[in-house]
């Protein structure tokens, strides 16, 4: 008789956190990392409504409960979240960090709504709050406000800071504020951070690398701000335009935007800083470690970039003047600042620019899919990515003479990887299925062409200005086209991938 099978334990575990298979089981356990930086950064957000707070006391136009309500919200979301595992010290794994960024995004974009439904001025419905709140977070700018100039200080600030903040991502400013967490900051950098080559890192801690980039963010700011002041605004305009400049947001004090002031001066400075906000960041860290610009002149995607915006803007100065919209000084000047504002999709506008020949707004709608650099606030596909497909057509081109030869992608002296070059080819074409769904969704709604294609390339590209009907605001969309170009900026600002990954089985496993 044999003996009988050693005893087997069969009480369940009662960790809820853990891993009991299954093709689409999660393996919880090291999701109390992610639940833990979560809820901590939730509970720091909070923090930040203090600030429009401090306005609204200042000013005395009321709009302080709102955002003390707001405050709640949302520390007590973040301690409930972080509390049950506050004594989690698991690292992050890359597939953490991308459901990190994306959980936080949504999250923060329905928590900053909440200041437009409570106040009374404007008191918004939900469709257009969070709207409003993911334009501002996304940097995009679109607006579907009116009367912009008689809202209560505290919000219009409010809608600065959210540029200010998203500008370069929220995420990324939680890592550097966050090294006692004891978890690895790559994973959510490399999920936020855009652009094809995200393993360059500026030192050699992630958490040194993101205080440097918002040292040179913030400094950039007070340089701005210091421009515009100079330049004839008040101080208060001066610091929500700077917020909304070098985020490339869009997001204006006035209903006429930059138009309001009717200064050369002003749109110099705001076209100005619209290019140098462009510029990969870090390469102004180079350049300043170094002492010398060289680390900027000598960059190949800085000089590819330099060279289209001359492109485009010689051309708007030409198509203005030579349409007779404008005599030459001011042609320059219109020509110069719209151009630099659109393309790199910071989307302040000037002197009645809706109204500009459909040639040229057309001209500078496409360029918006440009953007600017790597590494930069812009919205867009990006220079690198434009300048890499370009030199791979032309690859493509002297294969098709000599099948044979090894012909590699250079980028400077270096060879740039295959593994780089089909992300990008992926990158593209995801980007521009994405731009076409989005586009006959809202065309499907009832827009037409025009502004239906015009509103998502607004949107998805986080420029904010669309064309026909949302030209000057998007208040004339449905709310379902509003929900659909709210999801194409939340796409154009997270780059696609970190968004379809959560829809993709394997990742779930």
């Amino acid at each position: 008789m044999s003996a009988p099978p050693p005893h087997r334990n069969t009480v369940r575990s009662l960790d809820p956190y853990r891993h009991r298979g299954g093709p689409l089981a999660l393996p919880l356990a090291p999701l109390k990392a992610s639940l833990h930086l979560f809820g901590l950064m939730l509970t720091m957000f909070s923090v930040t409504m203090l600030p429009p707070m401090a306005i609204g006391v200042l000013y005395g136009d009321g709009a302080v409960e709102p955002f003390a309500h707001t405050l709640l919200i949302t520390l007590a979301s973040g301690l409930l979240i972080w509390l049950p595992v506050r004594r989690q010290k698991l690292d992050l794994r890359n597939r953490d960090g991308f459901l990190v960024v994306v959980a936080f995004w949504v999250t923060l974009s329905l928590l900053s709504a909440i200041p437009f439904m409570l106040s009374e001025q404007p008191h918004m419905p939900l469709v257009d709050a969070v709207f409003e709140a993911v334009s501002g977070l996304t940097t995009t700018g679109a607006t579907v406000l009116a009367g912009i100039d008689s809202l209560p200080h505290a919000i219009v600030y409010y809608r600065a800071q959210l540029n200010f903040f998203g500008g370069m991502g929220i995420v990324v400013l939680a890592v550097a504020l966050l090294p006692m967490l004891g978890v690895g900051g790559m994973q959510i950098y490399r999920a936020e951070t855009p652009g094809p080559m995200k393993d360059e890192k500026l030192t050699p801690r992630i958490t040194e690398t993101a205080k440097n980039l918002w040292y040179i963010y913030v400094g950039l700011n007070v340089l701005c701000t210091a421009a515009f002041w100079l330049a004839g605004m008040d101080l208060f305009d001066s610091v929500c335009h700077s917020f909304a400049t070098i985020a490339l947001g869009g997001f204006s004090t006035h209903d006429a935007s930059i138009g309001f002031y009717q200064s050369d001066a002003i749109e110099f400075v705001a076209g100005f800083f619209s290019l140098v906000a462009a510029v990969n960041f870090a390469l102004f860290f180079f350049a300043w470690r170094q002492k010398s610009l060289r680390a900027i002149l000598v960059d190949e995607e800085f000089r590819f970039f330099v060279k289209v915006m001359a492109v485009l803007i010689g051309a708007a100065i030409a198509g203005l003047y030579f349409s007779g919209t404008f005599p030459l000084w001011e042609s320059i000047v219109h020509g110069f600042f719209q151009t630099a504002s659109i393309v790199t999709d910071n989307g302040l506008v000037a002197a009645g620019y809706p109204d500009w020949p459909m040639a040229v707004t057309l001209l500078l709608l496409l360029g918006s899919f440009f953007g600017g650099c790597v590494g930069s606030t812009c919205g867009g596909i990006k220079a690198i990515r434009f300048l890499l497909l370009y030199r791979q057509s032309v690859r493509e081109m002297k294969l098709l003479i000599r099948p044979t030869a090894q012909i590699p992608v250079r980028l400077g002296t270096r060879t740039v990887p295959d593994r780089v070059m089909q992300a990008v080819l992926a990158f593209y074409f995801l980007y521009i299925f994405a731009y076409c769904a989005c586009s006959i969704g809202v065309a499907a709604t009832g827009a037409d062409l025009v502004t239906a294609f015009g509103s998502v390339a607004g949107c998805i590209n986080n420029m904010g200005v669309g064309l026909g009907e949302t030209a000057s605001n998007f208040s004339p969309l449905s709310d379902t086209a509003t929900w659909i170009v709210t999801a194409s900026m939340l796409i154009g600002r997270l780059e696609v991938f970190p968004l379809l990954l959560l829809f993709v089985p394997s990742f779930w496993r």
